[in-house]
């Protein structure tokens, strides 16, 4: 989902005035800013303003200036060839915006498809499976620069706070349930699995549907990513560690094979090789849709016969990890952060990446019924968060919103 993000930033308009408030960050992973600078257009104040413009030069722009710290917003001429004049996107990227936005629709039908007609989804084995979600993980790190890695550290306390609730109120929340519940020991696993996995790249998508702060949504994702090579391993081991044997060394290095290799690959890939980079974010879109439909249909597929057996008792503890993780997400940090940031925190701590608990699951746990809640997860992740983000949509951020972004 993250090779998606470029496209989805296009809509989202800061709205003009003259008293400082929080702008809404578009879902503009890749920077490569030009500068430009311009006076005061009201008022007698003067001075100049730095201009950062994104690749695209579409219609929202962020004006600050360096002796005022007033937030002025303004647009540039979209009238480019071939693109509309009322969003600055082309009919493909419409195209891709509106396969992204309808995700849960994917999802659904890939369940659906997986239940009742597993032989079309279950071709995509351990190796493919590995292979698809390696793709996925390369074309969020072709959005990604070294800059968006610099951001996090100038964001210490918001994306660390983030950090926690991915890897600390989650994977407790996992084991509450299954101990209180008293899962069998696989499905136990299964669930503590899922529960301490990172971020999932859905997760940007339904962000930008809540009027959350995208740009903290990816970094978040990005840091939950790279800290997955450890922090997953070594939650299940002390978490599940009990309840079977946990191979936590193979476990890391699943993770580092799948997670951090094509992240890090495509990061330096847009670093080094941007005009290469550029030609292939225009197809990888696309591809991101169907893999990740095909992602979320293959683990139900898999385990199609379990689901329909015993689907009702593995969907209330499931069902109840992602609803108490967007609820305690959202909660925490209304104690330090404003509307938009909280939402941000709650849709990052409830969507987990369901297929890569999944993979690990079916590498390195000989009991096959471990994979379920992963697949399982794939479902309520989805339709969780998009109920949640299609509420939030509806209720209007407050005017005097807290600013707790830093660009």
């Amino acid at each position: 989902m993250a090779s998606l993000s470029r496209f989805i930033g296009k809509q989202c308009k800061l709205q003009c005035s003259d008293s400082l408030q929080r702008p809404s960050y578009g879902f503009c992973v890749r920077r490569s800013p030009t500068h430009l600078s311009m006076g005061m257009r009201n008022g007698d104040e003067s001075g100049r303003y730095n201009l950062f413009i994104n690749q695209n030069q579409n219609k929202t722009f962020v004006v600050q200036s360096p002796c005022n710290p007033k937030i002025v917003c303004c647009e540039a001429a979209s009238n480019v060839s071939g693109e509309s004049s009322s969003t600055g996107m082309t009919q493909y990227e419409k195209i891709i915006e509106t396969l992204t936005t309808l995700f849960p629709l994917w999802v659904i039908l890939g369940t659906i498809i997986g239940i009742y007609k597993p032989s079309a989804v279950t071709w995509l084995e351990t190796d493919l499976f590995t292979l698809g979600l390696g793709f996925l993980m390369l074309s969020m790190g072709l959005t990604l620069t070294f800059d968006d890695f610099r951001r996090c550290l100038r964001n210490p306390w918001t994306v660390g706070v983030g950090f926690l609730a991915q890897y600390f109120i989650k994977p407790l929340l996992g084991f509450t349930i299954a101990m209180a519940l008293k899962l069998s020991a696989p499905l136990a696993t299964g669930l503590i699995l899922v529960s301490c996995c990172p971020g999932g790249q859905a997760s940007n998508v339904a962000t930008y549907i809540s009027k959350g702060n995208v740009a903290l949504s990816v970094l978040m994702t990005t840091c939950s990513t790279v800290g997955a090579i450890v922090m997953t391993p070594l939650l299940t081991k002390l978490l599940a560690g009990q309840l079977v044997p946990v191979d936590a060394a193979g476990l890391a290095i699943s993770t580092f094979q799948v997670v951090l290799v094509p992240t890090v690959i495509g990061v330096l890939s847009n670093e080094f090789f941007p005009k290469f980079t550029s030609k292939i974010v225009t197809i990888t879109p696309l591809i991101g849709v169907i893999l990740t439909t095909l992602l979320c249909a293959s683990p139900i597929g898999q385990v199609a016969d379990v689901l329909k057996t015993q689907g009702a008792q593995l969907l209330l503890p499931v069902a109840a990890l992602h609803a108490a993780a967007f609820f305690l997400g959202y909660q925490i940090s209304k104690f330090s952060f404003g509307e938009s940031t909280s939402r941000t925190i709650s849709i990052e701590c409830g969507m987990q990446s369901s297929a890569l608990g999944f993979l690990l699951a079916q590498k390195h746990f000989t009991n096959p019924l471990v994979a379920v809640p992963s697949a399982v997860s794939v479902v309520c992740m989805a339709l969780g968060g998009s109920a949640l983000a299609v509420y939030w949509r509806n209720q209007p951020i407050p005017v005097d919103d807290k600013d707790d972004f830093k660009e």
